[in-house]
């Protein structure tokens, strides 16, 4: 027992002190250097020498513009620069999508002057789009219009330089799409100096519009709000149409993006105005959030639950609207039942007065 505790402790030794042994510039320059942000950031919990090694702004700064060019917007860095530990902070905030388990407590109002989107979608690895746009939350076209953020003017179309196969009875432009197209939608709140992802990364439903032959992507986050005794989920959905265009000979089609836009909707499907929303979506960035694996898959799971628990409301919705009608239907038929009996009542009535009549003359 002595000598595994001795063998144990020897055997740590040895390793802090090969991990000293190697210079921070080192480090920096050849090993960090070679890892993704999540893993630098698992790699900074191990110690405090890493921790400390690992909290180079200049490194983080490289981890963001790698995994979200749209980061590297001038704007966006000087807000970046105002986050608590700069853009360690950021990466924080952001790796990890829009998740909490339990009900979100809302405050009854927020003083969130704007909300700076950085966008990036991806087709197998290469940035196809990447834009940052500025929106002002305090004014009264914000507060009382329905919440939507659009990066596409109506008639504008980004080219992507991807082509698609135009094999559309054997869906392999959908699966095409669900493995190879991934979006990051971050959320920037200037005010209180958070960020977060709303986004599940892969496409949780892809479809083609059978009349204009668009395909839509749809990436959905799910929030519960409310407190144990009342609670409501709302969807922050994000939607990508692609327009793809091709010549009848070629098997290939040209992908352009047409729309790519945030909304929030409740469990009923009804937009959600500016101002709810976005109390709902700071209070949102406001939550300890924790990187899990399986991200995508868990991000269309909760998109399934949700949309089950939806359908379910729904049906219950028309089965009481068919029941209110049902028994509409019927106090209309014994309304109309009542009113025939008592024309016939009065009408035997009026001749039994006239024969009675008769009889006593």
């Amino acid at each position: 027992m002595l000598s595994s505790s001795s063998s144990s402790s020897t055997t740590e030794q040895v390793s802090l002190s090969g991990i000293n042994t190697v210079t921070s510039d080192v480090l920096q320059s050849q090993i960090f250097t070679r890892l993704d942000g999540v893993s630098l950031a698992a790699l900074s919990c191990t110690c405090s020498d890493l921790h400390s090694c690992c909290s180079e702004e200049s490194l983080w700064k490289e981890k963001c513009s790698a995994t979200w060019p749209s980061t590297s917007d001038t704007r966006v860095q000087s807000i970046i620069s105002t986050f608590p530990a700069g853009h360690r902070s950021f990466f924080s905030d952001s790796s990890p999508f829009l998740s909490h388990v339990g009900e979100i407590d809302l405050s009854p109002s927020v003083d969130t002057t704007e909300l700076i989107s950085a966008v990036d979608i991806r087709y197998k690895d290469e940035v196809v789009f990447s834009r940052v746009q500025v929106t002002e939350t305090i004014s009264g076209w914000f507060l009382c219009s329905p919440f939507r953020f659009d990066l596409i003017e109506p008639k504008e179309l980004i080219s992507t330089g991807v082509s698609l196969t135009n094999q559309w009875e054997h869906d392999m432009w959908r699966n095409d799409l669900e493995e190879n197209l991934s979006l990051s939608w971050i959320v920037i709140d200037p005010t209180r100096k958070r960020a977060a992802d709303v986004s599940t990364g892969k496409p949780v439903s892809v479809h083609r519009h059978w009349l204009t032959g668009e395909v839509h992507l749809k990436f959905s986050t799910i929030v519960v709000v409310g407190d144990k005794k009342r609670s409501e989920e709302v969807e922050f959905t994000v939607t990508v149409v692609l327009a793809a265009f091709s010549r009848s000979e070629e098997e290939t089609a040209a992908m352009q993006i047409r729309e790519v836009s945030l909304v929030a909707e409740d469990m009923e499907g009804i937009n959600l105005g500016g101002k709810g929303s976005l109390v709902i979506l700071t209070a949102a960035m406001g939550e300890k959030r924790r990187r899990r694996a399986g991200r995508e898959e868990e991000g269309e799971e909760k998109y399934r639950e949700f949309m089950d628990k939806k359908t379910a409301k729904e049906e219950m919705k028309l089965r009481r609207k068919k029941e209110t009608v049902m028994e509409t239907a019927a106090c209309f038929v014994a309304v109309v039942l009542l009113g025939f009996l008592l024309c016939v009542y009065l009408l035997i009535h009026k001749n039994m007065v006239a024969i009675m009549k008769k009889l006593t003359k």
